[in-house]
Parts: structure tokens; sequence; C-alpha cells
């Protein structure tokens, strides 16, 4: 699935002024930005993906414009989706940013990740008679 090209260049925007590390990576068929390594929030069409703390998932959800993020068909606690009519206005957006960003800043710093082995060549096999 597509993301709104328009929605991707505001956050990036408002990304610019934040003093964490951060960067945009393709997942979920959207684009996801992590900060210090963790997803803080997405976008998947016109829709914002944000990582909320658990215990207010419940609470939010029943706001407008707000529903449960169920991608694989399971409502998966701690993530919401924000319709484009929840995140028109720049401070809406801004707010659900900084949610998400939040949450990330609370997480443990993530190891580096070891560098993947070089795959050794497969051999051809030859076929069965």
């Amino acid at each position: 699935m597509a993301y709104d090209e328009g929605l991707a260049h505001r956050i990036e925007e408002q990304l610019m002024g934040l003093p964490d590390p951060w960067e945009g990576k393709r997942m979920f068929g959207g684009l996801c930005f992590m900060v210090r390594g963790h997803m803080a929030f997405g976008m998947v069409g016109e829709e914002l993906m944000v990582r909320v703390p658990r215990d207010e998932w419940a609470e939010l959800v029943t706001r407008p414009h707000v529903r449960e993020m169920d991608f694989t068909g399971k409502s998966l606690k701690g993530m919401v989706y924000v319709a484009a009519e929840g995140i028109d206005d720049d401070d809406d957006l801004t707010a659900w940013m900084e949610r998400g960003v939040e949450l990330a800043r609370s997480l443990p710093p993530k190891k580096p990740k070891k560098p993947k082995a070089p795959r050794a060549a497969r051999i051809p096999r030859r076929p069965r008679d």
C-alpha cells in the first residue's frame, strides 16, 4: 500500500527540529519513523499510525478519528490509527507525533545489531531422475 507523500513531507518537516536521531523505514505497507531505534509512529495510506502507552490505548480508541490498529486482523494494543481528518491541522499532527516520540524515548536503548555474515554460495544440485 502506498502512503500519502504530502503527509510524509509534513512529518519530515516537523521531525527536523527533533533533537533525537530518527529515520524513516518502509514497514507495514507504509512508512514508519523510528526514534532512537524504536518505532514511534508511521503512516499507511492517509492515516497516521501511532505507538501509544498500553494503559492509555482503551481511552484513545474512543476519540474521534481514532481507531484500533488491526493490521493483522487482530487488535494491536499500544497502536492506533488516526484518520486524515484527525491530523489535518498541524497542531493535531504534532500532538500525535509527540505522543509516539515520547513513548519511543521511554524505552530502553536498543542494542546494536550484529552485522549479518555473508551467505555461503549455493551449490547447484543435480536434478533428480
